[in-house]
């Protein structure tokens, strides 16, 4: 059994079923992050990925099985406990009309000042920092005082991925976060999941580039139907038969040069027929 000291570093979920209207979308599932770690959850659609992080985030609750974190089930934690501890990117969110970038953003400081008399205590010089930060390794100084519907899908994408930071949780769960984005803010920001880590938080995200996921997770979590298929390194984890087993497509898996993280290669029709 896990120590206090561990089980205060960890993000577990343990034996977890989960559905909608009597249809199963999770059986059994189990896992473990750490802090430090990035985890990516990989499947194809309809898998369960999303309903997982909505479990994982409380905004589902489980038919049989648990969530604890940091030793405590989730469930059971007050809400702005929960706020202050762990953060969700939603695969697709909403807000007010009219609301600006800097706007958005300053609402994930809410679960960091308290309520007094009904007033919220006022903006302070940690939260204005805290802002310009979050603003900055998203890529979005220059677009702070714009409103929200005057920007491109992956712009809105970053704005919203900043607002979770601002959160400044040691827990974050990220659902396709580089979906609307090109191809150099998303290298961008999987190289910020990186830094993020490494300063010690723990992240779990749902990723559908297989390629990108092992290059840039400790662990794979792979899903099909629900289920577990796999769980490991990516080495470990992304094989020719994962990835036939998840996509019905033959590939290749190939080593990427300088960091050896496995490259997946889809064949061709005429190598398939070779």
């Amino acid at each position: 059994m896990a120590s206090v000291n561990e089980a205060n570093q960890q993000l577990r979920v343990l034996d977890l079923h989960a559905g909608y209207g009597g249809t199963a979308a999770l059986r059994g599932v189990d896992l473990q992050l750490r802090r430090g770690q990035v985890m990516a959850v990989v499947g194809a659609n309809g898998c369960g990925k999303s309903t997982l992080l909505r479990c994982m985030a409380g905004l589902l609750a489980p038919s049989r099985g648990q969530v604890l974190l940091e030793g405590q089930v989730l469930e059971r934690m007050p809400l702005a406990q929960r706020a202050r501890r762990l953060a969700l990117l939603p695969q697709q969110a909403l807000a007010p009309e009219g609301l600006s970038v800097a706007q958005l953003v300053a609402f994930g400081r809410r679960p960091h000042q308290r309520a007094s008399l009904g007033l919220w205590q006022r903006w302070s010089a940690e939260d204005e920092q805290v802002l310009e930060q979050c603003l900055r390794d998203c890529d979005l100084l220059d677009l702070a005082g714009r409103r929200l519907d005057q920007l491109s899908g992956g712009q809105r994408q970053r704005a919203w991925l900043a607002m979770v930071l601002a959160q400044q949780t040691p827990w974050l769960l990220l659902d396709e976060p580089t979906s609307a984005l090109d191809l150099g803010h998303g290298h961008e920001l999987l190289g910020l999941v990186r830094r993020l880590a490494e300063a010690g938080r723990g992240i779990l995200m749902v990723l559908h580039d297989l390629g990108a996921a092992a290059r840039h997770a400790d662990s794979l979590l792979a899903l099909q139907q629900g289920r577990v298929l796999a769980l490991g390194t990516p080495r470990e984890v992304v094989t020719p038969g994962l990835v036939r087993q998840l996509y019905g497509l033959e590939a290749r898996v190939l080593s990427t040069p300088g960091d050896g993280a496995p490259l997946v290669v889809p064949l061709m029709a005429a190598e398939l027929q070779a």
